[in-house]
This record gives structure tokens, C-alpha cells and sequence, in this order.
């Protein structure tokens, strides 16, 4: 059985010959007010086919983190964006397979309002983000690569305060 950090394994999925690992991660929508009107920061990463993807910051908690906790730190890890929560924005989940074992990841996602930084991605620790970049509003759903968070984006938008 293999094992994974902040993993819990779980038997595989009948009709299913590997075993299946349970991971949870955290991130979101981390939003500021510039000149332009509002943006976000997002991540590009490269996938196990070496394409870039554009994607939302997100990680695993660390600890005793709560799933806030651990989105506000990996935003600001991966972008450079500190932030507040304002709001969670739900949870997705999807599969893939991965060194002899199939991964069912859940992702919890929270709109947070910028407080300060810089885009960088200097301070990821898992040099998993190759780019940060700050994209407009109105187009964070087309940048996106995955439908999940595009529909994430969407509702963050919906759920932004008046007048932000």
C-alpha cells in the first residue's frame, strides 16, 4: 500500500486494481482593486505533459491549519499576494493517477480581498508555479484552464461586496 504526506489512503474502487489516495488542498480567488478596475492573481504551472496551465493558488494544509488558514498562506506563497477571507467559495473535487495509485483531490476554495505584497513566485517552496500573473475580472474565466475553476471565478465574482 503506498503511503503519501497528508494523505489518507483509501482501498481501491471495485473493479479497480490501484489504490485510491484521499489528498485535500486549499486555496482561491485573491482579489485587488487597481487602476484598471479588479484583478486577480493567478499561477501557471506545468502539467506531467510539460503544457502550461493557468490556475487558481492553491495547497495542502500544513498542521492544524483550518482550510482558510492554509489558502491564505498558499496564495500568498505561491503569488506574493497577502490576503484576507471574505467568503468560501465551495469545494471541487477531481481524479488522476499518479505513481501506481489513483488520487481523489478535494479542493476548497475561499475569495479573499488583497492586503498587500508583490507578484512573486520566489517564495513557493514547491517551485510548483512557474508564473504569476494579475488578470482582469472580467477575463479570469477565459485564462483559466480547468471548467472547475472557471466556475469557482464566476462565483467569487457573484459573491464580491458591493462597492469592493
Amino acid at each position: 500500500m503506498p503511503s503519501a504526506i497528508g494523505a489518507h489512503v483509501a482501498p481501491a474502487p471495485q473493479g479497480s486494481a490501484l489504490p485510491t489516495v484521499e489528498e485535500v488542498s486549499a486555496g482561491g480567488v485573491v482579489v485587488d482593486r487597481h487602476d484598471d478596475g479588479l484583478r486577480v492573481a493567478i499561477i501557471a504551472r506545468l502539467n506531467r505533459g510539460g503544457r502550461l496551465e493557468w490556475c487558481l493558488p492553491k495547497g495542502h494544509p500544513e498542521g492544524r491549519e483550518t482550510h482558510a488558514e492554509a489558502a491564505v498562506r498558499e496564495i500568498e506563497e505561491e503569488t506574493g499576494i497577502a490576503g484576507d477571507v471574505l467568503a468560501p467559495l465551495g469545494s471541487i473535487d477531481y481524479w488522476f493517477t499518479v505513481s501506481g495509485h489513483r488520487v481523489h483531490k478535494t479542493v476548497h476554495h475561499f475569495l479573499l480581498r488583497a492586503t498587500g505584497g508583490y507578484l512573486t513566485i520566489d517564495n513557493d517552496p514547491d517551485h510548483e508555479a512557474v508564473d504569476v500573473a494579475w488578470v482582469g475580472l472580467p477575463e479570469l474565466a477565459r485564462r483559466l484552464s480547468f471548467p472547475n475553476e472557471r466556475r469557482i471565478a464566476d462565483l467569487a465574482r457573484d459573491l464580491l461586496p458591493e462597492g469592493f
